[in-house]
């Protein structure tokens, strides 16, 4: 099910937005990072799944340009924006992210890429499901290895309140 929630076309379906409020993204939601069909650098594995609660709040200008907040129950809080009206990006960075032998660590950059989706998984504009990527990079050069750690996973984002 998690790689037809993510897969799709950027072709959407009629959706049920009639206004630019409509595009905005509001209210509560479960945010679902799904570890199963993780992949680092490029090789699948599993990681925890991780499921949090984000308290979304949003306005557009237009029909494609929208910026608000995210606040997490993990702890962060970040800007969300969308410059096409479908595709919303959160980024942060994620503190101790890349431990190394020696007992250092590194910061983390963590994007969430996500869109809305009908039932069946296909991209529809006011649905209240979302599907998408939540990806982390490391630095490179981190634990003295010259190349990024790159995490994957697909993810998932539905209204709760």
């Amino acid at each position: 099910m998690a790689a037809n929630i993510v897969s799709g076309s950027r072709t959407l379906a009629p959706g049920h937005a009639t206004t630019k409020e409509d595009v905005a993204i509001n209210g509560t939601y479960r945010a679902t990072s799904i570890g199963d069909w993780a992949k680092t650098n490029d090789s699948y594995h599993d990681e925890a799944t991780v499921v949090s609660i984000w308290t979304i709040s949003s306005s557009c200008t237009t029909f494609q340009e929208c910026t608000g907040t995210v606040s997490s129950d993990q702890g962060w809080t970040a800007p969300t924006y969308t410059h096409d009206g479908i595709a919303w990006y959160v980024k942060h960075d994620v503190p101790n992210w890349e431990p190394c032998d020696d007992g250092t660590s590194y910061t983390g950059r963590q994007t969430f890429y996500f869109y809305p989706v009908n039932d069946t998984g296909m991209p529809e504009i006011g649905s209240p499901t979302f599907a998408g990527k939540d990806k982390t990079i490391g630095p490179s050069g981190a634990c003295g290895v010259n190349k990024w750690l790159h995490i994957e996973l697909p993810f998932r984002l539905d209204r709760i309140g």
